[in-house]
């Protein structure tokens, strides 16, 4: 019997990779949220309109920025969802596992799921890569992992998992660390149990969750940072490498520049996450970003980020770029010129997340400089 060909890595990521945390996503089947949500009757919808939950997600729903979410917007969502393999959808060749609690606590949201391939490539543990995701601090879940990392695994070449976290309506900054950090110990100390090396993980992020990645590439060894959660305290959370999408990295300073929603302001995500107006509060706020604790022999970056990003500033990964390099630290970022927050990110994103993680973590001799992709390309 022929053995099923495998696609190639770049290739299966552009066939699976999905708009996070999209409105569809929160529909069920047959449901009209779009007509529920709203409430005027005008056939479109407000920022206001939508569930608090949801509204990270409306800039790059709204995909002609005139301020308001149409019907044929919201179905445009759904359909690139559906074409895409949505979030749950797992691979031919992986095997998930679901719901490990990496605390012990119970708790649903300090749980993860892996991802393990059923076929791995040659004899050694595969290197892990772990998804994180975004929702700003305030939503998503780690269900959509499996969209991120499903297709890697598929190859055979990587395991992979998906972590959940408390959100910031339940408690309050450093804990998403803290569990992020757990669960990358938790993940180390059961590396031998599922077939995995502990010695190669990598951590990859959208939004929220591309914080919370760098956080992890930059914090290593910061006591107030690291938590003692779960029943792996000896082991390290220390991570090889970081693919950060759009995520934010200077809390003081994502509000010096055009955006969609008023970071400084009481209400805004960040000033959520910890606990207060990120102005008043400087140095939590200081705390919580991570261009604050970059220093040499911190783990590498591939950052990817979109000029017309309304939600999370541009800015915020030039200027972390240029922190990582003053400090010695091996960092490459992808300008999508055009693209949005999620919107635009082509097969030249999805090529360089591929060729990155077999750089780091296969050992492949692959060039990667920083570039400029246009969006979709």
């Amino acid at each position: 019997m022929n053995e099923r060909p495998r696609l190639h890595p770049a290739t299966l990521l552009t066939l699976f990779l999905i708009l996070p945390f999209s409105l569809a996503a929160q529909q069920p089947p047959g449901g009209d949220r779009f007509a529920e949500w709203d409430r005027n009757g005008d056939g479109k919808l407000s920022r206001d309109e939508l569930p608090e939950r949801l509204r990270p997600n409306f800039d790059r729903v709204d995909a002609n920025r005139d301020g308001a979410i149409s019907r044929e917007e919201h179905a445009a969502v759904g359909r690139a969802r559906g074409q895409q393999g949505g979030g749950g959808r797992v691979p031919e060749g992986v095997k998930k596992i679901a719901d490990l609690d990496y605390v012990g606590g119970g708790n649903p949201r300090q749980k993860l799921d892996l991802y393990l391939p059923e076929k791995p490539a040659g004899a050694k543990p595969v290197p892990l890569v772990v998804f994180i995701h975004g929702g700003g601090w305030q939503g998503g879940d780690k269900t959509g992992g499996g969209g991120r990392v499903g297709p890697l695994v598929a190859t055979g070449n990587y395991a992979g998992a998906s972590i959940g976290y408390r959100l910031s309506g339940e408690v309050q900054w450093p804990a998403q660390i803290h569990d992020c950090k757990a669960a990358i110990r938790w993940l180390r100390a059961h590396a031998a149990e599922y077939g995995y090396d502990p010695d190669r993980i990598a951590v990859w992020g959208t939004s929220a969750g591309g914080h919370l990645v760098a956080m992890l590439g930059v914090s290593h060894g910061v006591a107030a940072l690291e938590g003692d959660l779960g029943e792996h305290d000896a082991v390290s959370s220390q991570v090889q490498c970081v693919v950060d999408f759009f995520g934010p990295t200077d809390f003081l300073s994502i509000g010096d520049h055009p955006s969609s929603i008023r970071h400084d302001a009481a209400d805004s995500p960040e000033s959520k996450l910890i606990g207060g107006p990120i102005r008043e509060h400087p140095e939590k706020a200081t705390q919580v970003s991570p261009i604050t604790h970059v220093s040499a022999g911190d783990a590498p970056h591939l950052i990817v980020h979109g000029t017309e990003d309304q939600a999370v500033p541009y800015p915020q990964s030039v200027e972390y770029e240029k922190r990582l390099e003053a400090a010695g630290v091996p960092a490459i970022l992808i300008t999508v010129e055009g693209g949005g927050h999620g919107q635009g990110f082509g097969p030249e994103v999805n090529g360089a997340v591929e060729a990155y993680l077999a750089r780091h973590l296969l050992g492949e001799p692959r060039e990667l400089a920083d570039k400029k992709v246009k969006a979709g390309e």
